[in-house]
């Protein structure tokens, strides 16, 4: 069911162009917690593109439009995962193919990433996920209702490392609020990252958020180690693997 057809959000506020204005109509810039890379294709990955583009990426502007609809989306009604920062997709599509009742939205901006992912889900087989180049925060907060999301997924998201630029980061007190209403009781929010400054403060943040349990776990075995991660390791970065449930 779509979340965007309730009376009490409808119509929306537009997903683009992201800006703001103060009371009195003068535009300030709006604290993103993403930048937008390099977007040239590689041939593989315009082939990707043109191949599966059309059935696997929403357009971003459809989301904008009256009645935006999930379940037209997938052709179907199920459970729906969500994952924000899907990268080159090596860890969406090897979950999403093990998932096959279970439909995945992966939130990406950056087009190459999400040109790899089409042919990574290609071989996988996996039908069962979207791509959306659109705020992971926008997203959540208007293209879900509560307790629409089964699961959330946040692996690897940028830790914005200097601390002037923490504001950045995704994992914040009302993120974290906004999560706890979208999950059911008894969803989960799995998150991983490689540095331990912002493990310490998502747990700091997750533990304090009402609704929410959880903490550090063992590396969950069903997520596929990624270049990225190995690249982490590597430099001698520890990975922290958390969970959190809504409790209530």
């Amino acid at each position: 069911m779509s979340a965007v057809t309730s009376p009490a959000r409808d119509p929306l506020p537009p997903a683009r162009p992201h800006q703001k204005f103060t009371d009195d109509g003068r535009r300030m810039r709006e604290v993103l917690t993403y930048s937008r890379r390099g977007s040239r294709f590689t041939p593989s990955q315009q082939e990707s593109w043109d191949a599966h583009q059309q059935r696997w990426v929403v357009p971003d502007d459809r989301v904008d439009e009256p009645g935006f609809d999930w379940d037209e989306l997938f052709g179907r009604r199920a459970p729906r995962i969500v994952e924000i920062g899907s990268g080159v997709g090596e860890a969406t599509a090897v979950l999403a193919a093990a998932r096959p009742g279970h439909d995945v939205v992966a939130l990406e901006v950056w087009r190459p990433g999400v040109a790899h992912t089409l042919g990574l889900l290609a071989e996988e087989g996996a039908d069962n996920v979207r791509l959306l180049s659109v705020d992971a925060i926008w997203s959540l907060e208007h293209l879900f209702g509560p307790g629409e999301v089964s699961e959330l997924w946040t692996f690897f998201p940028d830790p914005w490392p200097k601390k002037r630029h923490h504001k950045r980061r995704l994992v914040s007190p009302e993120f974290a609020a906004l999560v706890a209403t979208r999950l059911p009781v008894g969803g989960c929010w799995r998150l991983a990252t490689d540095w331990a400054e912002y493990a310490d403060q998502m747990r700091a943040v997750l533990d304090a958020t009402p609704g929410l349990a959880g903490g550090v776990v063992e590396r969950w075995a069903d997520r596929p180690v990624t270049k990225f991660e190995r690249k982490g390791v590597e430099a001698g970065r520890a990975i922290t693997d958390l969970c959190y449930r809504r409790t209530r």
